[in-house]
């Protein structure tokens, strides 16, 4: 049989007829001769792996450059509407493989490390991943600049450079351990440094009112200084930016007080102050009211503000004479989105400045902060929303409490007018929650503070009207809107599943990738013998290139003819990896049961990250890894049902995983998942959904087809009818024997023979306060993963039905997402246009 053809060998294709420029390799090879020389260290002339990564990294970043340059003079001259992207996390991954594709030059770098006897993709598995992000909010930001870049929108992300990114995870005896994830240890070859737009951030300190205004003094000062990162588009020579934001201590820190035996305590102490920077917080859906965390927040909102408006002054048509003083016509030129309320306080920080600084009147600065600003939201679990302690900002940021004590009475006589003598909704309106602890709703100041509100897909963006905000809703209808999330197809198709890439190329041409609806026309090949059979070809190969990953990685043999049924995302309660998990005891009981019958054989495969404090989800990866312990080494299973953890969960991973999957397991309690967007990567690289009704899931079943994907399970209104009624979970453990049998099994130590007492927290929880009712949607699911087995025995239909869904996938691009964000909230207009490269004539 033919050795199937590499990655590497499968993009080369895709380029080769046209989509990639003629690049000069002998130019190439030189210039990456040239950096491996400035590479290597004088007193070693033998290269190491790393210096072959670095000197290739930094060859492809050479043509980064001059398009960067072009690309920010193109803006200058211009003067267009800009974009800033706020967010505390950006999940980016790698870059060096990701800069080729939109480049176009992966196959000429590919042609050259090869003349010099180099193997690409060992060099790209030597990049470190960026993993300043969680999950879906911080990938989501990556995604969207991809986006931007490839929509030609002038846009900026802003965030933090976390020195050490989300923890990596190691299983030690089944249970996970946090390992601190120094990605920068060896240097990171795509920023670049920008001392000169170093800014000053303040904290602390106390207001004066004088006669002149208002000021804070006796503040403590803490550099921001910028690390800049190129975002290419794809293939239109923009390079946007992504500006991260790291932590200084002044020269004068602490040294201002020192005496004379204090000098080098005094040095030390600068520590203090660049630990705003030091790391990630790495929880995800849940909100941790730390004052280092309040910090890092306000951080990259004074400092991003700061470059807003500097920018915003200083250009206008290219004229450096002209100075823009007018601020009033700043929303005119300047979007401003909050990723989620992580950045809420751009919006007393915007006040401030418009105030305190440039000397506007209240309501004018009011007006400029309103409609430069919009506010997505991310979740509706009440656990995540961020609720900060009044007296944690009297200390920290005495102004700006000041400032949003002033916008909350504003608010609240608007609404006292509104709905006289309505006391209630006041209360529930309030931007303060009075309690035993004062605290802000950051979520409220959002609202209040932007033009636009929107949810992440449209049944999301549905519950925040009809429930956690509906009383602003009712005030303000015309601010909420939907933006349903979307991923790029560069990375999540063309990167990471170039055989799939190809062969939806050979039928309609390659259009697509800067235009996902075009895979509509596959439809048009659904009963094509030939396709299904390349489709189904390419799957096959991804996962034996997968199960020899998982063979070298992790010691197991696993069967590549299994159904590869795959749930990988963070551990949490709402995501219901426990519902998963009693699957897998009631098929492996079946099967222990009839061990003559014969099975769909299955491999099922989980993995995600638990934030280091959350002790139930902690459990929850105990108990798959020690229900993989006992059902993997049972000889009467054999290898029709294996169960793997899925180590260290990242950005990298996913790009190996996703495409080697069959089923994408999408079981949330409806109405808990804003939207997911693995549920999009799964879909459009040829996996099939077993899913709630629930995020972006009912969405996907309505372009795809619902007979198109494996749908179970209470919909949001039988939720909200349970909890009405009162969910009892012994009701369903007394009525369904193999529910009853698996959770017997769990408590009764079957899966930790020598700790009996291991689960019983987790048993605890499922039978008594489970606030995402596993057990009533246990039935359901069980039957909907019959329905799958029986599926997967007939390939061709299996894969007629894998066509229906990469068909409806165009919908679930982020080039979709930010056209609508751009027309609907940034009023500017995205453009396929090209500009030209650097080595062009203007």
């Amino acid at each position: 049989m033919a050795k199937p053809l590499t990655d590497q060998e499968k993009r080369k294709q895709i380029s080769v007829r046209g989509l990639a420029g003629v690049e000069n390799v002998a130019d190439l090879k030189t210039n990456f001769n040239r950096h491996l020389h400035f590479t290597l260290v004088k007193d070693r002339n033998v290269a190491t792996k790393r210096d072959y990564y670095f000197a290739l990294a930094n060859t492809v970043r050479d043509h980064l450059v001059g398009r960067w340059i072009r690309t920010q003079q193109h803006y200058y001259e211009k003067d267009p509407k800009r974009v800033y992207y706020l967010s505390l996390e950006f999940y980016m991954g790698r870059t060096l493989q990701n800069t080729m594709v939109n480049l176009a030059l992966e196959n000429a770098c590919d042609e050259a490390t090869y003349q010099l006897g180099l193997d690409m993709e060992e060099l790209q598995d030597i990049e470190e991943d960026a993993g300043l992000g969680n999950g879906g909010l911080g990938r989501l930001a990556a995604c969207f600049l991809d986006s931007m870049a490839s929509l030609g929108l002038a846009a900026y992300g802003y965030g933090i450079r976390y020195e050490f990114g989300i923890f990596n995870q190691k299983i030690v005896s089944g249970w996970q351990v946090e390992e601190a994830d120094d990605w920068l240890r060896y240097g990171n070859p795509w920023e670049k440094a920008r001392p000169e737009y170093m800014r000053p951030v303040h904290f602390y300190g106390r207001v004066e009112h004088t006669a002149e205004g208002v000021q804070w003094v006796d503040t403590q000062v803490v550099l921001a200084l910028p690390y800049d990162t190129p975002v290419p588009g794809y293939r239109n020579n923009i390079v946007n930016t992504m500006r991260l934001w790291s932590a200084k201590a002044p020269c004068d820190f602490n040294l201002k007080d020192f005496n004379v035996g204090g000098y080098i305590q005094a040095v030390l102490d600068r520590n203090l102050a660049e630990n705003i920077s030091r790391v990630l917080y790495p929880n995800d859906n849940f909100f941790e009211g730390k004052e280092l965390r309040l910090k890092q927040e306000y951080f990259v909102v004074a400092a991003t503000l700061q470059d807003i408006i500097r920018r915003f002054k200083a250009s206008k048509f290219g004229s450096t004479e002209f100075v823009r003083l007018d601020l009033s016509t700043l929303p005119d030129k300047v979007a401003i989105q909050l990723n989620d309320t992580h950045p809420a306080l751009a919006i007393p920080e915007l006040m401030r400045i418009l105030v305190d600084t440039e000397k506007l009147s209240w309501e004018k600065a009011w007006d400029i902060v309103v409609r430069a600003c919009a506010y997505t939201n991310h979740t509706v679990l009440p656990e995540a929303l961020e609720r900060w302690p009044v007296d944690l900002f009297q200390n920290l940021l005495p102004r700006h409490l000041e400032i949003i004590y002033e916008i909350n009475r504003r608010h609240l006589e608007r609404i006292a007018k509104l709905y006289p003598g309505d006391v209630d909704r006041m209360r529930r309106m309030s931007l303060i929650e009075e309690g035993d602890v004062k605290k802000i709703n950051m979520a409220h100041l959002c609202i209040v503070g932007s033009h636009a509100v929107n949810g992440v897909a449209r049944i999301h963006s549905e519950i925040i009207k009809d429930t956690v905000f509906k009383d602003f809703y009712d005030v303000d209808p015309q601010k909420f809107q939907n933006k349903t999330n979307g991923i790029t197809p560069r990375r999540w198709l063309v990167m990471c599943n170039p055989g799939l890439a190809e062969v939806i190329a050979e039928r309609i041409g390659e259009d697509y990738i800067r235009d996902l609806d075009q895979l509509k026309q596959l439809l048009d090949f659904v009963d094509d013998d030939a396709f299904i059979r390349d489709v189904a070809k390419v799957k096959q190969e991804n996962k034996m290139k997968f199960a020899a990953h998982l063979e070298e990685h992790y010691k197991v043999k696993i069967n590549p003819n299994s159904m590869f049924d795959v749930q990988v995302k963070r551990i949490h309660e709402y995501k219901r990896q426990l519902l998963n998990c009693l699957h897998i005891i009631t098929l492996y009981n079946r099967i222990k049961k009839e061990p003559n019958k014969s099975w769909t054989p299955r491999t099922v495969m989980i993995g995600g990250k638990a934030a280091p404090g959350y002790h139930t989800a902690k459990m929850i990866i105990k108990l798959i890894t020690s229900i993989g312990d006992i059902v993997n080494n049972d000889p009467v299973v054999g290898d029709r049902l294996k169960v793997i953890f899925l180590e260290n969960y990242r950005v990298t991973l996913a790009e190996k995983v996703i495409p080697a999957s069959d089923l994408s397991e999408q079981i949330s309690t409806a109405g808990t998942e804003a939207s997911g967007t693995g549920n999009m990567k799964f879909m459009l690289n040829g996996a099939l959904t077993i899913g709630t009704m629930d995020g972006a899931n009912v969405e996907m079943a309505e372009e795809a087809g619902e007979e198109n994907l494996f749908i179970f399970g209470m919909r949001v209104h039988d939720v909200e009818a349970l909890d009405k009624k009162g969910y009892d979970a012994m009701l369903y453990y007394n009525q369904i024997p193999e529910l009853k049998q698996a959770m017997d099994q769990i408590s009764g130590a079957y899966f930790s023979p020598s700790q009996p007492d291991l689960f019983k927290d987790l048993v605890n929880m499922l039978m008594h306060h489970d606030r995402f009712k596993v057990f009533a949607d246990y039935e359901d699911y069980i039957k909907c993963q019959e329905k799958v087995s029986a599926l997967y025995k007939n390939p061709k239909e299996w894969t007629k039905m894998v066509i229906h869904n990469i068909a409806g996938c165009g919908k679930f691009s982020s080039d979709r997402t930010i056209s609508e964000y751009a027309r609907e909230i940034w009023g500017m207009e995205p453009s396929l246009e090209k500009i030209a490269a650097p080595d062009d004539p203007r």
